[in-house]
């Protein structure tokens, strides 16, 4: 098959058209983040820096550290950027792009997202290391893809709808981090658990200001969630899509968040920048 302009479109460089990179760009081993001002962070890390690039909010760099080449990109906020973000990751490294063509030999990419989110256990401390099994996404990006979720997935998905009353309309996919990734990140300093992946950061997580929301609870049921050994542990905008995309494309994908704001004691950190560079110091040592 051979992709046609308006379905795999690229700038005038003839790279991926919204991230503006290349294969020669990037490592097989990526770090995602939000803010186009932490991938400086990240990259102040390494070793030693190859590329630095950005179009829009897609800042990149490349490089070693320890002798592991890694690529640290912004993706911006939400699941609508997830899903160019890892379509374009993929064709990157798995369709020649000059002529259009799938690759012969398909490359696995691993995906670690490194962001902040919202605590919905109280006895979850600000600062925290949360490190994501699964994420419930109530967005609707995966929808629009032949994503084929495991019976594990399905089950968890429903006990999660038999006890959280969501808002009218939401059709909400449950999703599991990669096992390789997870394996990895995971030590004594980190908290598992479901993270929900919203589609905005007020109402859909929540919040009232002046526009009230349909459901006034919902965070009290999301905390209040339990199945065996599965809580309901944070808030976040991209995970949902990450992996319900990078599963199905192949690629092993996980989310690690510093927990920044403990929404059931109404705590917000005060600044937490330095807690951030110990999150990405201790991703990049184990990745």
């Amino acid at each position: 098959m051979q992709y046609p302009a308006t379905e795999l479109v690229l700038d005038k460089n003839g790279n991926v058209y919204h991230l503006g990179l290349s294969s020669k760009d990037i490592s097989s081993k990526i770090i995602l983040v939000g803010d186009q001002n932490r991938v400086n962070l990240v990259a102040s890390l390494f070793d030693s820096i190859e590329h630095s690039s950005q179009h829009r909010e897609f800042a990149c760099k490349t490089g070693t550290y320890m002798n592991k080449h890694i690529t640290v990109l912004s993706t911006g906020i939400g699941t609508d950027n997830i899903d160019i973000t890892i379509s374009e990751l993929d064709a990157i490294a798995n369709i020649d792009i000059a002529n259009r063509r799938d690759k012969s030999n398909f490359k696995s990419l691993d995906i670690i997202r490194i962001g902040t989110c919202g605590i919905l256990q109280p006895e979850v401390p600000i600062n925290s290391f949360i490190l994501s099994t699964y994420a419930l996404g109530l967005d609707n990006v995966a929808h629009f893809y032949d994503v084929k979720f495991t019976e594990e997935e399905e089950n968890l998905k429903e006990q999660i709808l038999k006890q959280v009353n969501l808002p009218p309309l939401i059709k909400p996919y449950l999703v599991k981090a990669s096992e390789k990734i997870n394996e990895k990140i995971k030590s004594e300093k980190t908290i598992e658990g479901i993270t929900i992946t919203s589609s905005g950061f007020y109402g859909p997580q929540g919040r009232t200001l002046r526009l009230k929301n349909k459901v006034s609870n919902i965070n009290q049921q999301l905390t209040n969630f339990s199945s065996e050994h599965n809580k309901i542990i944070n808030f976040e905008m991209e995970s949902s899509a990450l992996f319900a995309l990078g599963k199905s494309l192949g690629h092993n994908c996980g989310t690690i968040c510093l927990g920044i704001g403990n929404r059931p004691n109404k705590e917000f950190s005060k600044d937490y920048k330095g807690e951030m560079i110990k999150l990405i110091q201790y991703v990049i040592d184990r990745i």
